[in-house]
């Protein structure tokens, strides 16, 4: 039987950054898989790359060298508007700070992404509400972020994240702001929805227990990656 193609692929993708006249290496030839369904995480010490990994994987930046690869597809010859749109449909990113609007209602900003991609309003809404309590929180839909606990606020994100039902979650460091307890919580939602939606996730963190429950656990060590046993 044909083994099922990765749902993303990095081949040889290397990235370095320029500090005054120092060239940085923070990634070398780093290859990896994402099989679709399946939720992996990214550990490694501060500073190994993990971030600019999952922002490489997300399109958010671009690698000096190698090739990227969605559902067997080369993005690299991409423009910047097809990139957009690309992210716009098929992936959704949640981030250490939530990065929610504070003048708009957590229902609002779950609505983001439809009125983005031009989803009428009344269409848009009922996907947040549906979303929203999805994530738990059906009972703080006209709260703004400053009237939210920070569990609450990263469960928006998240809301808003998936609100559009992309294939593909890239998270980091979502429980980096939150005790321990709420952390947890945050990983049980993350499990429960890779379970009922079938949503690929792959999660940065410097949190072991979290990365200990994923399917696979790939290490970032040195600007390169390998998978722990």
């Amino acid at each position: 039987m044909k083994a099922e193609s990765p749902l993303l692929r990095a081949t040889n993708i290397s990235r370095a950054y320029q500090k005054g006249s120092e060239t940085i290496q923070v990634l070398q030839n780093v290859s990896l898989e994402v099989r679709a369904g399946e939720m992996l995480s990214i550990t490694g010490k501060s500073g190994a790359g993990k971030s600019t990994l999952l922002h490489l994987m997300g399109t958010l930046d671009q690698p000096d060298s190698g090739e990227l690869f969605y559902k067997e597809e080369a993005l690299g010859g991409f423009s910047s508007s097809e990139l957009a749109d690309f992210r716009n449909r098929e992936i959704g990113f949640v981030f250490q700070f939530h990065h929610l609007l504070p003048e708009f209602t957590a229902l609002e900003n779950v609505m983001m992404p439809g009125l983005i991609r031009r989803i009428p309003k009344a269409e848009a809404e009922g996907l947040a509400r549906k979303t929203l309590e999805e994530v738990g929180l059906a009972h703080r839909l006209k709260h703004k972020p400053g009237e939210l606990s920070g569990g609450e606020q990263q469960r928006v994100a998240l809301a808003r994240a998936l609100v559009l039902n992309p294939p593909l979650l890239l998270a980091d460091e979502v429980t980096g702001n939150l005790d321990e307890r709420t952390g947890s919580e945050i990983h049980e939602l993350l499990v429960d929805l890779n379970r009922n939606r079938g949503i690929t996730i792959v999660v940065v963190t410097h949190n072991s227990l979290l990365a200990g429950r994923m399917d696979r656990q790939l290490v970032l060590d040195t600007g390169s990656v390998k998978e722990q046993p």
